[in-house]
């Protein structure tokens, strides 16, 4: 068994920040990835970081637009958090040397980003998470921090109380890829979870193969609520064959939207009057698609991107790698012709229940980065707030892991006095597990029926064990390419941009022949050493609990609110859901119950407005 003070699952922006906090706060701290850190999606992500560092900005300001782009569904305490924290996080990468792009006298760049009052969006070219990930990597490394890469992680050991709160994590059980073995790591301190995005839900994506929301699954079944699952981001401008993403940045240089008429419709047809193609993601992605089914997108799929009046200097300076996609996926030059767009699955702006320090509802559990919900975002996430959600949120809950005092937290996790029960929901279909095999893990996903912390990891060890050796003996049966092809496909086609109910009960009754189908799963490749096709059916169960969790919020939502939008039900409806929708996995069961969003900041109330751009 391998033991530290504090373990972090996962190696990208908020796992490397996770691990440098808690190291500098004397713990030892160890990371666990089944991808190398700079192999991570962090690595992916282009536009940049937010933060107020200029003269006529301020925390304040980068605060208002952020609740105003999370249509008033974020929580003060923690949009404070990051605007606050996020300039000496910025300045921190900085000292560590990495390269942003410097105006002419030295300051490091800014450019105007979507939903942005004030050009705060600091960044490296248009690589900025590539240089994040490596610049923290290097700090890991200096500090001799543990890396286990290609472990992956695909339980929690945690206690088997009946009451979710009184649960304890001391670690998780991991499969070594490179030798088949699985074994355990016992957290003295505390398990942070920072296991990125859920992109794999969705066929058409900018997320990595990797992105299979794997801690969001794994706290999920072990008893932590998840959080506003329904907002999933569909991100305006990425390439129609692949998914791959075309940076908010381009827009922000000055780059224009077109359909197949010429006509710059952002404005032409009213949805941005004044912010264009800078309006919120939610708001541009949906004025695409709108045109596209009013007949005039290109080839009935996508509109025009186009940057050529930029010019090649500035093109080249700061846009060079979005001439690299573009060629090598579409076969596009951009500096000659426009770029093909639509919207795709870029970010879920819901997951773990967390407060602004990283805590769970479980003791010792943590969570940080997009597979958390503090709630920053809302109901949908302003371009350039990712990355320093990593770095504040990330850095936070490593030092309370390591025990450093952060005073007490505003946010509650778990059920209070002030939580609403659904009455019910009606659904096609009964959600949730579907045969005692499913059931095994349904109070402690792998959770012990003992307390004591090395015996909780031990028999968690064994079980995990057992599962591997069951699915790896099977000889027949259906392989998990088969599920995950159709549940993309049902998720895709109705639990997308647009939405309706008679589409969300489709999925619902998708995802449930998916999951039934799920119990004859086998793995093919015998091989106990990089057997990814075992892993890739782990990770497909992952994916059909969290594919329920969105579809069943997104049911239960009856309004329009950011990223969320209901055919029937096209207006926000504040008196009814200025609340947060959560899910706790109960014996199985999905139970969906609410808790009131928190608008009362450090010195005033965000009073919910229209929200227009």
């Amino acid at each position: 068994m391998h033991e530290h003070d504090v373990l972090v699952i996962g190696g990208g922006g908020a796992g490397l920040r996770a691990a440098i906090a808690a190291h500098e706060e004397g713990a030892d701290v160890a990371i666990v990835t089944k991808l190398h850190p700079v192999r991570s999606h962090t690595g992916a992500a282009e536009g940049g970081i937010n933060a107020a560092l200029r003269e006529g900005d301020d925390w304040e300001l980068h605060a208002y637009d952020t609740m105003k782009g999370s249509d008033y569904l974020g929580d003060a305490p923690a949009i404070e958090t990051l605007a606050q924290d996020s300039p000496e996080e910025t300045i921190q990468l900085e000292n560590w040397g990495m390269p942003f792009s410097r105006e002419d006298d030295g300051r490091v760049s800014q450019r105007p980003f979507g939903g942005l009052s004030f050009a705060r969006t600091t960044y490296a070219g248009a690589e900025t998470g590539h240089h994040m990930l490596h610049t923290m990597y290097e700090q890991v490394v200096k500090r001799g921090i543990q890396v286990y890469d290609e472990w992956y992680v695909s339980n929690l050991a945690v206690t088997d109380h009946d009451d979710p709160a009184d649960r304890e994590c001391h670690g998780v059980v991991a499969y070594d890829i490179k030798t088949g073995q699985v074994e355990g790591f016992k957290a003295r301190n505390g398990v942070v979870l920072a296991t990125g995005g859920t992109g794999q839900v969705y066929d058409h994506t900018t997320n990595a193969v990797a992105n299979t929301g794997d801690g969001a699954a794994m706290a999920y079944r072990a008893g932590v609520p998840l959080e506003d699952m329904e907002f999933v981001q569909f991100h305006p401008t990425t390439l129609p064959s692949t998914g791959v993403l075309i940076s908010e940045g381009v827009r922000g240089e000055g780059g224009i939207l077109y359909n197949s008429e010429g006509e710059r419709f952002m404005f032409e047809y009213g949805y941005a009057n004044n912010a264009g193609e800078l309006a919120s993601r939610d708001v541009v992605a949906r004025a695409e698609l709108t045109e596209v089914n009013a007949g005039r997108g290109v080839e009935d799929e996508y509109v025009y991107l186009d940057m050529r009046h930029l010019g090649e200097e500035r093109i080249t300076d700061r846009l060079e790698n979005i001439l690299h996609l573009a060629r090598d996926f579409e076969g596009v030059d951009g500096l000659e012709e426009p770029m093909p767009v639509k919207p795709g699955q870029h970010y879920e702006m819901g997951g773990i229940e967390t407060d602004e320090n990283g805590e769970t509802l479980i003791d010792g559990l943590y969570a940080a980065g997009e597979c958390a919900c503090v709630s920053v975002h809302g109901s949908n996430r302003l371009g350039g707030n990712a990355l320093p959600e990593l770095i504040v949120f990330g850095a936070r809950a490593g030092r309370h892991a390591a025990g450093a005092d952060m005073g007490e937290a505003e946010i509650t996790t778990g059920k209070t006095a002030e939580i609403e029960e659904e009455d019910g929901l009606d659904t096609p279909v009964e959600p949730g597990a579907v045969s005692s095999a499913d059931e095994e893990d349904t109070v402690a996903d792998g959770g012990a029926a003992v307390v004591e912390p090395d015996e909780t990891v031990r028999h968690t060890v064994e079980r995990e064990r057992t599962r591997i050796e069951e699915l790896m003996e099977k000889d027949d049966g259906i392989q998990h390419a088969e599920l995950r092809e159709d549940l993309q496909k049902s998720m895709t086609a109705n639990v997308n941009v647009f939405r309706n109910e008679e589409g969300l009960k489709q999925a619902l009754e998708d995802i449930r022949e998916v999951r039934e189908a799920y119990q004859d799963v086998y793995v093919n490749d015998p091989s106990r050493t990089f057997n990814t096709d075992l892993i890739h059916t782990i990770e497909t169960r992952n994916l059909i609990d969290l594919a329920e969790a969105i579809t069943l919020g997104a049911l239960a939502r009856d309004e329009f609110r950011g990223a969320h939008w209901r055919q029937a039900h096209q207006e926000r409806k504040d008196d009814e859901w200025l609340k947060h929708t959560m899910l706790s996995w109960n014996d199985g069961t999905p139970e969906l119950w609410y808790k009131p969003v928190i608008l009362e900041g450090e010195s005033k109330t965000y009073e919910p407005k229209e929200r227009s751009y």
